[in-house]
């Protein structure tokens, strides 16, 4: 079995504060596959952050490690740190650009800090704005740009020591809807064209469910699970996990409505059909029953419907019967629910 390219053993973080010791992140344990989009999801404050800073030591770990291409960073030297950290680029929400330098500049700088010659690492700055589609904005300084051309520049200078592993903290989180959805298109290009691993940090789902292969999400300095973006959408096993897909208010109503009283619910799982297949309302027509729908999570992800809705049954026992075995009979999955299990 391949090595994996980042592996997370054990690791925790405690930050020491007038007020005792506050502990970040506990019993961390993650693999990261080379070439992959993995994503950290939390909620505020659940250690995600600290999570990326620790992967390249830029904070320390108070105990476990983190092993880089099957080297562990704790063993190694300052030195030897250092350089590894040129083959982790990072990518951060308020983009850090240097106010002082052009564009060119800006993402020369990791170049001179590495000691490449100054024409060797503007001819490396010119080829990565054309990548990234700004070689025509080499001049202007980052207050002349927009929010998604300096994140541009910051994705640039990051790919400039041409490293292996890019980290993203967030780095849509200050950007409007349009320009996240250019910005992850990018990523996604950079990771497809040049084989870079992406892990992308944040606190919004559709960042992950449109851009990641896997997801880890952590919930009170824990990860709480870890899977293909697939399976969790559509079957979270944690409560954190449905509570981020589907979002607090739903999953509270959700529970209340199919903990009543009212007849039985059931949890429809759309894992993969054509996204314009009208399964509910094909289903009413041919039970002639009606259902309640509680609440859908659902998203079109490249034409298939991917996600759940719960709904609840007919309060008659024949219209009940119908509805199950018109689900059978187009085989889409489904399962009994009650109150704590949403």
């Amino acid at each position: 079995m391949e090595t994996p390219i980042i592996r997370i053993q054990n690791l925790g973080k405690e930050f020491k504060t007038a007020n005792g010791p506050v502990r970040a992140l506990q019993n961390i344990n993650l693999e990261v596959s080379a070439g992959e989009i993995f994503g950290i999801i939390g909620l505020s404050g659940a250690g995600k952050s600290t999570l990326v800073r620790c992967i390249n030591y830029l904070e320390v770990p108070t105990e476990g490690d983190v092993l880089f291409e099957g080297k562990s960073m704790a063993a190694m030297s300052d030195h030897e740190r250092r350089r590894t950290r040129q083959s982790m680029g990072m990518i951060f929400q308020q983009f850090n650009l240097l106010a002082q330098r052009n564009v060119i500049r800006n993402v020369c700088f990791p170049l001179e800090l590495a000691g490449v010659p100054k024409k060797e690492a503007r001819e490396r700055a010119m080829e990565l704005l054309k990548t990234v589609g700004l070689e025509d904005r080499a001049q202007a300084y980052p207050a002349q740009l927009s929010g998604g051309q300096k994140q541009r520049v910051a994705i640039a200078r990051a790919l400039a020591t041409r490293p292996k592993v890019i980290l993203c903290d967030e780095a849509t989180s200050a950007l409007d809807p349009n320009t996240t959805k250019q910005i992850l298109e990018l990523l996604k290009d950079i990771n497809r064209k040049l084989g870079v691993t992406i892990i992308v940090i944040t606190h919004e789902m559709a960042v992950i469910e449109a851009i990641c292969d896997r997801v880890a999400i952590i919930d009170q300095s824990r990860i709480a699970e870890v899977g293909a973006v697939s399976e969790i959408f559509l079957n979270p096993r944690s409560a954190i996990g449905r509570k981020l897909i589907m979002g607090e208010a739903a999953a509270q109503a959700a529970g209340t409505a199919v903990s009543g009283e009212s007849g039985r619910s059931i949890r429809i799982i759309f894992d993969g059909r054509e996204s314009a297949e009208p399964v509910i309302s094909n289903m009413v027509l041919a039970c002639r029953a009606p259902v309640n729908i509680m609440y859908a999570a659902t998203r079109d992800i490249q034409g298939k419907a991917m996600g759940q809705m719960v709904v609840q049954l007919p309060p008659d026992r024949e219209g009940a019967r119908r509805v199950i075995e018109y689900l059978e009979s187009i085989r889409v999955p489904y399962e009994e629910v009650n109150g704590d299990e949403v």
